[in-house]
């Protein structure tokens, strides 16, 4: 089996709380968000997020703030607008899987906002009971004071793979991507199934071959719409390529020469392709 070393998908400064400080002192940031849009600065440097006040200052929010943590020596929040918020001149709603322009950790604090209001969204009435829920005191969950049914934000293993056969690797084509994006392969962990379980049948299901020496990367969370990302290295082992024809509409082998349009960079897939690219130039 191949070695290498296991990197950090993220190195952001976070420190995670679940009720603000009193009182509160300091910079905010409002990570705030009209449908799976998010509000933002517009700056000759790029998107900005702006602070707590100048968001709540915009009468658009229709609950109130959830409080997220410590970033950057700037207390966190996350804010569910109205669904026509309509920002004013020098500000825009931006759908967050295009904001790469957006700072690392502000991209990673992101995520974990979107994830947190989607829970809260969709967790307003218990799902054993119906009741309404309200929210936990000491915990990060939703409580049903009826039945007492806790729920928690969700969280969806998936895996992700890049397969290397000698100088080459796979990229595939799923009939969701933008433009002509081509990618590696991926999918959802099942009930009862390991990951490296998962590794296996997905790349079999997608592309028909089979791997070995499967290997963990690294990880990374994924917002879209609750993933938790984790990465791993496998060879081919045998079989040719075989399409499913659903989700993956093309897929070959490609050198460093000869490259379709990959991911954008903060991703963990281009991750994995440039840990590749860089051992195969």
């Amino acid at each position: 089996m191949e070695e290498h070393v296991v990197t950090s998908a993220s190195s952001v400064d976070f420190e995670p709380g679940l009720h603000a400080p009193d009182p509160l002192t300091g910079p905010t940031r409002c990570f705030a968000f009209s449908g799976d849009r998010i509000l933002v600065h517009l700056e000759n440097s790029g998107a900005v997020i702006p602070d707590l006040a100048t968001v709540e200052g915009l009468g658009l929010s229709q609950d109130e703030p959830h409080y997220l943590g410590d970033s950057q020596r700037a207390h966190c929040f996350t804010l569910d607008l109205t669904d026509d918020a309509e920002p004013p001149v020098g500000m825009a709603l931006k759908d967050l899987r295009q904001l790469f322009s957006l700072d690392e950790g502000s991209f990673v604090v992101a995520g974990r906002a979107f994830q947190i209001l989607n829970w809260d969204r969709t967790h307003r009435f218990c799902g054993r009971c119906g009741a309404a829920t309200h929210h936990h005191s000491k915990d990060r969950a939703r409580q049903c004071p009826d039945c007492g049914l806790l729920s928690f934000p969700r969280v969806s293993p998936a895996i992700i793979v890049i397969i290397q056969k000698g100088d080459e690797f796979l990229l595939a084509r799923n009939r969701s991507f933008p433009g002509k994006r081509y990618s590696i392969i991926a999918g959802f962990v099942e009930p009862g199934e390991s990951l490296e379980e998962t590794v296996v049948r997905e790349v079999r299901e997608e592309v028909g071959i089979e791997v070995k020496d499967v290997s963990y990367f690294s990880s990374q969370p994924w917002p879209f719409p609750h993933s938790l990302m984790v990465g791993f290295t496998a060879h081919h082992a045998s079989g040719e390529i075989d399409i499913d024809g659903d989700e993956i509409v093309d897929a070959g082998w490609y050198r460093a020469n000869n490259l379709p349009e990959l991911p954008d960079g903060i991703s963990i897939s281009r991750q994995l392709i440039d840990w590749f690219l860089e051992r195969h130039p």
